[in-house]
C-alpha cells in the first residue's frame, strides 16, 4: 500500500522504490524465478495434487520455522533502504534461503501476490494484555468481557475494500517484478475461523473454563455473536469479490499446501469465486483440555455450520484431537485433520487410515536443548511406521527458536526427508 495518512491526517505519497533498491530487488526476483523454473518444483507440485487428492504418496514434509525465522534471516541481512523495499527483499530471501537450506517439499512459485487492500472494522471490543517484559515472552489476560452485558459491546465486523491503494500497490509490483515473476492480485485466499480464540481473549482462559461448568448459557450467547459475526464477514467477502481461490501453493489449514483439482467446483463462472471454491479451516486449541462432548457443544457445533459453505474442509493446530476425531469428521467435506505433538498418533492414524490427510505437527522441542539428530530419527521413524497406511504429511512448526543454529533446520528436514522416501 502506497498511501499513508500522516499525523495531521492529511494524505502522502510514499516515494516510488528507484535506484539501488529497485536492482537490488530485482535480482532477487531473478533468482527466485531461476528456482521456480527448476523441474524439481514441477515434481512437488504433483506430489500435493496427488496427496490432497487422497492418493498414497510417500508422506510429505513442510517446515514453518515461525518464530525462529528471525534467526534464519536476521534484519540485519537487508540491504534495502526503502521500509517498504526492506518487506519485499525480506520476502523474497526468505523464499531462496528456504529453498538452499530447508529442503522440504514446498514448491517454489514464480509468482508475486499483491494482495488486495481490505480494511476490518474489528469486533468493537478489543482485546487487552498484559506483556512480559521479555519482548518474546508470554502475556496474561486482561479481560474486557466481565459480564453478559459485556458481549454487547461485540460488533460484527465490516468490510471495507480499498480499491485505490490496492491499484497503487499492484502498479509498483507490475513495474518492479511484471517481466520476470507473475504478478498476481489475489483477495482473501485464506478463510479461517477461530470463535474460541477471539471469545478467550476477551473472556479471560480461567473464566471460559468455569463459565461452561457454571454459566453454559452464556458461552453460546457469546458464540452465536461470533458466528453471526463471522458469517456476516463471509457474506461481505462475497458481495464484494473478495474471495479469491486457494488451491494452489496457499498454506492450507494449521499445516499443509492447497494444490487440488477438486477446487473450484465444476460450475465455477471463472470470475466469482464462492466458498464451496475454496478450502476452509476451523480450530478451537483453547479447548485442548476438555471433554470431547464440551468441545463439540461449545465450539463444534458452531464452527461445522460456518464450515458447512466450503468445498474442502481443514481442523485442527495444537490442540489434541484424538479423542474428538468422531466430532470432527462429521464436519463437511473434512479433508485435512491436524494431528498435534500431543495426540496419541497410533490411535488417530487407526481412525483416519488413508480415507483423510493425516496432518501430523513433530514436536518442535527437538530443534532446542540437548540437539541430537539420532533422537530426531528414532522419533521420525516410530512416527512414519504408525502412518505407513495413511495420507500422511509431516508439518514442522511453532518452531519459535533454534537457539540461532540454523542448521539444525536443516539437518532436522534432511532426516525427515531420508526417512519419508522409505514409505
Amino acid at each position: 500500500m502506497m498511501s499513508r495518512t500522516n499525523p495531521s491526517d492529511e494524505s502522502v505519497i510514499e516515494p516510488p522504490i528507484g535506484g539501488e533498491d529497485r536492482l537490488r530487488l530485482r535480482d532477487l526476483a531473478g533468482r527466485v524465478a531461476d528456482i521456480a523454473a527448476l523441474p524439481v518444483q514441477a515434481e512437488r507440485r504433483r506430489l500435493w495434487y496427488r496427496h490432497n487428492g487422497l492418493d498414497r504418496t510417500r508422506p510429505l514434509v513442510l517446515v514453518f520455522p515461525e518464530g525462529g525465522t528471525r534467526e534464519l534471516l536476521p534484519k540485519s541481512v537487508l540491504e534495502c533502504e526503502n521500509e517498504r523495499a526492506r518487506e519485499m527483499e525480506f520476502e523474497l530471501r526468505r523464499r531462496i534461503y528456504f529453498f538452499e537450506n530447508l529442503h522440504d517439499d514446498k514448491p517454489v512459485e514464480n509468482e508475486w501476490n499483491v494482495r488486495k487492500v481490505i480494511h476490518n472494522s474489528g469486533w468493537g471490543l478489543e482485546p487487552k494484555w498484559i506483556y512480559s517484559d521479555d519482548p518474546t515472552g508470554s502475556r496474561k489476560f486482561d479481560p474486557v468481557i466481565n459480564t453478559p452485558a459485556d458481549l454487547k459491546k461485540l460488533r460484527s465486523p465490516q468490510i471495507e475494500y480499498d480499491r485505490e491503494a490496492t491499484e497503487l500497490a499492484l502498479a509498483e509490483a507490475e513495474d518492479l517484478f511484471g517481466d520476470i515473476l507473475d504478478v498476481r492480485l489475489k483477495g482473501v485466499s485464506y478463510v479461517s475461523f477461530h470463535p474460541m480464540r477471539l471469545l478467550s481473549a476477551r473472556r479471560d482462559l480461567g473464566n471460559l473454563m468455569m463459565d461452561m461448568a457454571s454459566d453454559p448459557g452464556f458461552v453460546h450467547d457469546a458464540m452465536a455473536v461470533l458466528e453471526a459475526g463471522y458469517r456476516g464477514v463471509l457474506d461481505q467477502y462475497i458481495d464484494l469479490g473478495l474471495l479469491d481461490l486457494n488451491n494452489d501453493s496457499t498454506y492450507s489449514g494449521s499445516g499443509g499446501l492447497g494444490y487440488t483439482d477438486e477446487l473450484p467446483q465444476d460450475d465455477f463462472d471463472g470470475e466469482h469465486v464462492r466458498p464451496c471454491d475454496m478450502w476452509g479451516f476451523a480450530e478451537a486449541q483453547e479447548l485442548a483440555l476438555v471433554s470431547p462432548e464440551m468441545h463439540e457443544e461449545f465450539a463444534l457445533r458452531y464452527e461445522r455450520r460456518l464450515l458447512e459453505p466450503f468445498g474442502l474442509n481443514a481442523y485442527g493446530c495444537c490442540e489434541d484431537l484424538t479423542h474428538k476425531l468422531d466430532h470432527v469428521l462429521a464436519i463437511p467435506n473434512i479433508r485435512r485433520i491436524s494431528i498435534s505433538p500431543f495426540a496419541d498418533l497410533e490411535r488417530c492414524a487407526e481412525r483416519l487410515g488413508d480415507r483423510y490427510i493425516l496432518s501430523w505437527k513433530p514436536h518442535p522441542g527437538y530443534l532446542v536443548g540437548d540437539f541430537s539428530p539420532d533422537a530426531i530419527r528414532s522419533y521420525l521413524e516410530q512416527a512414519l511406521e504408525v502412518g505407513s497406511d495413511c495420507v500422511f504429511e509431516m508439518v514442522l512448526k511453532d518452531t519459535h527458536t533454534c537457539e540461532n543454529r540454523p542448521e539444525r533446520f536443516t539437518i532436522w528436514t534432511d532426516i525427515a526427508r531420508e526417512l519419508a522416501a522409505r514409505y
